[in-house]
């Protein structure tokens, strides 16, 4: 596949404290959602990468981001995240699961990886970008 890139993030850097552990977890949960994998370590939806590095713990240096969102194409893939997220003992923290108060066609399951990162899974329609 070849992808014009434009104006916009190119790609994210996770630091994790154990790389295997986490690429045994995005391995899964990135084919769910639409994602692929570029390298070993990185992963691609077409558009944006997030990249995985094993840094010592614990690692006081960095303050981070909440949560990431990934769009979900549609309800269905929302609810296949949650079921392997239950199925696997992932840590869902609510979801799947409407959000109206954010929008009327607003779904989602947020959840935890196996650093504790905040991750989020929607499917969202109506919103405008």
């Amino acid at each position: 596949m070849s992808y014009q890139y434009g104006v916009g993030i190119s790609h994210l850097e996770f630091w994790v404290k154990d790389l295997e552990e986490s690429l045994a977890f995005y391995s899964r949960l990135f084919p769910l959602i639409g994602w692929h994998e570029l390298t070993r370590t990185s992963f691609s939806c077409g558009v944006h990468e997030i990249y995985f590095k094993e840094v010592p713990v614990p690692l006081q240096d960095s303050l981070g981001v909440r949560h990431i969102c990934f769009h979900a194409a549609s309800r269905d893939v929302v609810d296949r995240v949650g079921a392997w997220l239950r199925s696997t003992g992932g840590t869902v923290i609510r979801g799947p699961q409407p959000m109206p108060q954010y929008n009327a066609s607003y779904y989602t399951v947020d959840f935890r990886d196996p650093n504790g990162f905040v991750l989020e899974v929607a499917h969202t329609p109506d919103i405008r970008l």
